[in-house]
C-alpha cells in the first residue's frame, strides 16, 4: 500500500450568468476540486502501478465530497461531471491514468449511482500546465446541452514529481444551450448514453 502524500488542494468555483444573450435567473455553476500529490513512480519505469487506484480511492471520495459540499451540499443539484489529471515531467501518461478508477467511482457513487461513464482526460506537463476537462450530463452522455469543459490548472503544480488531480462538476446545462438533440428531461438512464 502507498501512502497518498497530499502537497495542496484547491476548490474553484465559477457562476456563469449569461454569455452575450440574456442574463438568466439562476446561473449555471462549475467546481472543481483539483490536489497535487506526489508521484510515488516519478523518475522510472515501474511495470505493476495498478494497485494505487486502490489507494486512490478514499481520496478520490474525498475530494468528490468536497466539491458537492462547495456546491451548496446536495448532491442531487450536480447536473454534469468530468475527471482529469496532469502528470509531472518525471511521470509518464499512464500515471495519470490512474485516476480514472478512483476519481471516477466516486463521483458516481456519490451522487447516486451515476449512469454515465465519466469523460476524463490526461497529459504530462510542467508547472502551470491548463488541461481542459470535459463534461457531460451524470446520467446520459448524448444529452447535448450538457457539453461541456472547465479549463483548470495551478501556477506551480504539478513539479517534475507530482500528479495534479481534478474532479470537475457542474449544475446545469450550459447557459445559453439551444443546439437541439437529447434533452435531459428525456433521459431513460438505461445505459449511460441516453
Amino acid at each position: 500500500m502507498l501512502e497518498v502524500r497530499v502537497r495542496k488542494k484547491l476548490i474553484l468555483l465559477e457562476d456563469i450568468f449569461h454569455e452575450g444573450g440574456p442574463v438568466s435567473a439562476v446561473p449555471q455553476r462549475r467546481g472543481a476540486a483539483l490536489a497535487v500529490i506526489h508521484n510515488p513512480f516519478a523518475g522510472a519505469y515501474v511495470e505493476n502501478i495498478a494497485e494505487f487506484m486502490e489507494d486512490l480511492k478514499p481520496f478520490g471520495l474525498s475530494m468528490a465530497q468536497s466539491l458537492v459540499a462547495a456546491l451548496g451540499g446536495d448532491p442531487r443539484v450536480v447536473e454534469g461531471y468530468g475527471k482529469g489529471a496532469i502528470v509531472g515531467t518525471a511521470g509518464e501518461l499512464e500515471h495519470g491514468a490512474l485516476w480514472h478508477v478512483p476519481g471516477g467511482y466516486a463521483m458516481r457513487d456519490l451522487l447516486g449511482g451515476a449512469k454515465a461513464i465519466v469523460p476524463s482526460t490526461k497529459k504530462v506537463g510542467a508547472p502551470g500546465t491548463r488541461l481542459d476537462i470535459p463534461i457531460t450530463h451524470v446520467n446520459a452522455s448524448y444529452v447535448r446541452s450538457h457539453f461541456d469543459a472547465m479549463e483548470v490548472g495551478i501556477n506551480d503544480a504539478p513539479g517534475a514529481d507530482e500528479i495534479l488531480l481534478a474532479l470537475v462538476m457542474t449544475t446545469g446545462p450550459r447557459i445559453h444551450a439551444r443546439v437541439g438533440g437529447l434533452k435531459a428531461s428525456e433521459i431513460k438512464g438505461e445505459d449511460g448514453l441516453r
